[in-house]
């Protein structure tokens, strides 16, 4: 059993050096294994390596600076033409973000999740600056690289929150 998920926390230092695109790629893969609600994938990625875009992104959010400096970023996305599915949105889309913070940590990389959505004005710059379409909604965006530090365990347990059969 792999303890990847014991391993995987928020990176915002990351070394000047590049992410081989072979990684991005089993990244971006691992993200579509995510569950999604009647199995209708609709997300979509943006992958952001262009120093001056990451820049440009990095001030779209008072908690974004660390992109800036991160080799690379993810965009997670998602379509919302379809309304009977929009309800399930926020999930589909959390659960492959979290695929994709546990392939970086298995790449031996780090990155931190930065959550753009529901803040629409945040959506909106994302939107206009990268010119994706009105029904193409950016979720959230991932810093990744290699870490300045190492990813060690960092136990966050707390048992005294698990209730069974009743609260």
């Amino acid at each position: 059993m792999s303890d990847i998920i014991f391993k995987r926390r928020s990176i915002r230092r990351f070394l000047d050096k590049p992410v081989e695109s072979e990684k991005l790629e089993r990244i971006l893969k691992a993200g579509m294994q995510a569950p999604s609600a009647h199995n209708n994938q609709r997300w979509e990625f943006l992958v952001v390596t262009d120093s001056e875009k990451r820049e440009a992104l990095s001030k779209m959010s008072p908690w974004a600076g660390m992109v800036a400096k991160a080799p690379a970023a993810i965009v997670v996305m998602g379509k919302t033409d379809d309304e009977s599915l929009r309800q399930w949105f926020e999930q589909d889309l959390s659960a492959c973000t979290e695929n994709i913070l546990l392939q970086i940590a298995e790449e031996g990389l780090g990155g931190c999740w930065m959550g753009f959505y529901p803040n629409m004005e945040r959506v909106g710059l994302i939107q206009k600056y990268f010119n994706i379409p009105e029904n193409i909604v950016p979720f959230s965006v991932i810093a990744l690289g290699y870490s300045e530090d190492e990813n060690k365990f960092v136990d966050r347990s707390d048992m005294s929150k698990v209730h069974y059969n009743t609260y």
